[in-house]
């Protein structure tokens, strides 16, 4: 059946007022949530503090969230449990469906595919707003052919079972760094093993004692050629949402072979948002305001360990400093201490950690694997291509 995606959603029908007279509320802005990964919920004590200006819409379990800025950054989800107090920005529309008629998760693949973001994206380059977005009504009038219920339970199902996969890979993962973080702690920083003392024959040193940390290049200096297909850039969002898509910038193949980037390695945004993190997504070129960090001396669990205990310290000077862009220095990253253990407990401890993060690393590159065989199964699904009628449906 062929109809306007409006005639089956409703659009932000619920806002929150003081009338509803919340203690607290969790809140979700636009940009912690891309393609339904959410990295931080707020949560806003409302006798302590005011809740934002946007932070209005009402969720429940099944709204589907689509952020109206910028459609080709892909900032949308789905709800798939009751969250007490929820609310989202209004810089979100938030739509819901009637389950005795259409399947929610359905309307949310539908709308998520890539040639839907891309005219979605079309058309909020064509706004006259002071940046590209699309207003509720683009949503609702968009045409789309929408099969039986059962088929679209069926379609849902089968993009699921992979988004399930992907969701516990990232749940093992989450699980795995805490357990590094853990023993990382207890014998580099408590030194548990040693009775809560430094042993005297382990050494004290800085971060750049460990690893080297390279700069990126300015990669709008290094485009591809009218002949080259070019490479993706890593930017501050391509490392914070874990890889690269349509909206992310190419450059030349012919860049330094230094500055590629590939699956497993460190790098760490060192201003504005700093964070450090294993790149999982595949070969790209390294842009400025990222270090790639690497070593002769060490392995990559011990300079990322370390990198990554001093992060929390880094953002609260780079806070405290920040007029425009907090970052931090090569200073900063030479006061930043470390101790260097025996080559006994450095093997050791290595021979546990190394083999937790090369887990996690495979395990997130199975998740962008994953991620690219859903999204080439969309189309092919969404237009019927695919047979789905011997998927049976609980």
């Amino acid at each position: 059946m062929k109809c306007k995606l409006g005639n089956i959603i409703k659009i932000n029908q619920y806002t929150y007022t003081s009338h509803d007279q919340w203690k607290y509320v969790n809140y979700l802005d636009t940009g912690n949530i891309t393609k339904n990964v959410i990295d931080t919920v707020q949560y806003i004590n409302l006798s302590k503090e005011v809740l934002p200006s946007r932070a209005r819409r009402k969720v429940k379990k099944n709204s589907i969230l689509y952020s109206m800025v910028r459609p080709n950054q892909s900032h949308y989800g789905i709800v798939k449990d009751n969250i007490d107090n929820f609310l989202v920005s209004t810089g979100f529309a938030v739509i819901d469906v009637d389950t005795n008629k259409t399947c929610p998760a359905f309307i949310y693949y539908m709308l998520t595919q890539q040639k839907m973001t891309e005219h979605l994206q079309a058309i909020a380059e064509q706004s006259v707003s002071a940046y590209p977005s699309i207003k509720p009504s683009d949503i609702e009038n968009l045409d789309i052919i929408l099969p039986g219920l059962l088929q679209q339970q069926k379609i849902a199902k089968l993009l699921g079972a992979l988004d399930d996969k992907i969701e516990l890979n990232r749940q093992i993962n989450t699980n795995l760094e805490q357990q590094a973080q853990a023993i990382f702690k207890s014998w580099f920083i408590d030194f548990e093993p040693f009775g809560g003392t430094m042993p005297d024959d382990w050494q004290k040193a800085c971060l750049l004692d460990i690893a080297d940390y390279t700069n990126g290049l300015a990669m709008q200096k290094y485009r591809p050629t009218s002949h080259e297909q070019g490479i993706f850039v890593m930017k501050i969002k391509e490392l914070r949402q874990g890889f690269c898509d349509s909206s992310s910038e190419l450059c030349s193949n012919t860049v330094n072979p230094f500055y590629l980037i590939h699956n497993g390695d460190v790098i760490f945004s060192w201003s504005g948002s700093l964070l450090v993190d294993f790149w999982c997504g595949g070969l790209c070129g390294l842009n400025q305001h990222l270090f790639k960090v690497t070593s002769n001396k060490y392995a990559k669990w011990f300079y990322y360990c370390w990198t990554k205990f001093h992060l929390h310290h880094f953002i609260t000077e780079a806070a405290d400093k920040a007029t425009t862009m907090g970052h931090i220095k090569r200073e900063n990253l030479a006061k930043a201490e470390v101790v260097i253990p025996t080559k006994q407990v450095y093997l050791t401890v290595g021979d546990l950690l190394g083999q937790i993060y090369n887990l996690m690393i495979a395990n997130r590159i199975e998740i962008n694997t994953l991620s690219a065989l859903r999204d080439a199964l969309l189309p092919k699904l969404m237009s019927g291509e695919i047979d789905v009628s011997k998927i049976e449906i609980d």
